[in-house]
């Protein structure tokens, strides 16, 4: 189980959390200083599930590994099939070496309860994040902070991540704020969307127990060609984790 959002102004240690598009990033970020990585793949897309060996190989690494299952971009409200694939997905990944799942479903009127419920069972007890999908309830204003809390709990979820419904976590402090305060002793908080290091105190004093970034920047590998797509991509920068861990710590 994750760490539990504190009250605003307790002294807990706030974690470092390094969404990763490789195992090559996971490298980076575990070096630099990363307490856990988010391990997925198409990160310009908003993270896609990884592969069973790139799950294998950034297990190995001894440093706690959180997948993300989503198994296609666009919009968070799945089919029956969807959801039977990303089931399967969790208890393979987990076989792999996982550490933990981030994933999430919306129904129209909210969150996908049901679907929320299947996966969560899937894990078998490790740590389950609803992953930014609250963003578009939080956003519109179609789910009180309160209430998403004691939603996503019945779904026997531990974990949030959020910007507080807005596209920078720290346009959103305000509301994180209250979900933090909602959520006191039986979620933890983990702050995500556009954030930097010098965000990080700002996110810590809403009531965020981690601060969750990519770090990243664009690289190459070479030329795509006509049929590869883009000829960049983005990879994990060790000096943007290095500046985010310092952030971090400055706060104990």
């Amino acid at each position: 189980m994750g760490a539990v959002s504190p009250t605003r102004g307790t002294m807990t240690e706030m974690l470092l959390e390094i969404a990763v598009g490789d195992v090559e990033g996971a490298r980076v970020a575990r070096a630099s200083g990363a307490d856990r990585i988010e391990l997925c793949q198409a990160l310009p897309l908003g993270g896609l599930t990884p592969s069973v060996g790139q799950t294998e190989l950034a297990a190995s690494l001894e440093i706690p590994v959180r997948v993300l299952v989503r198994p296609r971009a666009g919009g968070f409200r799945y089919t029956a099939t969807e959801v039977s694939a990303m089931v399967r997905d969790v208890e393979t990944l987990i076989d792999a070496g996982a550490s933990g799942v981030v994933m999430g479903a919306l129904a129209e009127d909210g969150l996908d309860g049901r679907t929320l419920k299947l996966l969560t069972r899937a894990t078998e007890g490790l740590p389950v994040v609803v992953h930014r999908c609250v963003d578009v309830l939080l956003g519109a204003g179609r789910l009180d902070p309160a209430r998403l809390v004691d939603d996503l709990l019945a779904c026997g979820v531990s974990g949030l991540l959020t910007s507080g419904g807005v596209p920078r976590a720290l346009e959103g402090v305000q509301v994180i704020e209250a979900v933090a305060e909602a959520a006191v002793g039986r979620l933890e908080i983990i702050a995500a969307g556009g954030v930097r290091a010098d965000h990080v105190p700002a996110l810590r004093d809403a009531g965020a127990t981690a601060v969750h970034l990519s770090a990243s920047a664009a690289t190459t590998a070479g030329p795509t060609g006509p049929g590869g797509g883009d000829d960049t991509f983005t990879t994990t920068d060790a000096g943007r984790v290095a500046a985010a861990r310092s952030a971090v710590g400055a706060l104990l």
